[in-house]
């Protein structure tokens, strides 16, 4: 029987953009939440590695708190950034889905 190619799970950063659309969120509860609307475990490598990457470029940041953990929120360049993602996905998903029907 042949094998199926895996599917590639969506791009770390883009999740966690995804998941800070909704209010500040330290780095267990970005990993609960892209698990419970994604379906994807992100493991603490792939997690704080993306989290730099998306502090260094500016899209996120980190918010004061008075525990221990340290939340992060979308800047305004980071909503942009996931904005104009988003949108490139829709237009590849809908090309596809019309593709697909007339196939």
């Amino acid at each position: 029987m042949p094998r199926r190619p895996d599917i590639q799970p969506p791009d770390p950063g883009l999740l966690i953009l995804a998941s800070l659309s909704s209010g500040p969120k330290h780095g267990y509860a970005i990993t609960r939440d892209v698990r419970m609307f994604a379906g994807v475990a992100l493991g603490p490598g792939t997690l704080y590695g993306a989290i730099a990457r998306l502090e260094d470029r500016g899209l996120i940041e980190a918010v004061d708190s008075p525990d221990r953990r340290r939340p992060y929120r979308l800047t305004g360049a980071g909503r942009r950034s996931l904005e104009r993602q988003l949108s490139v996905l829709e237009r590849v998903t809908s090309t596809v889905v019309g593709r697909l029907a007339s196939a």
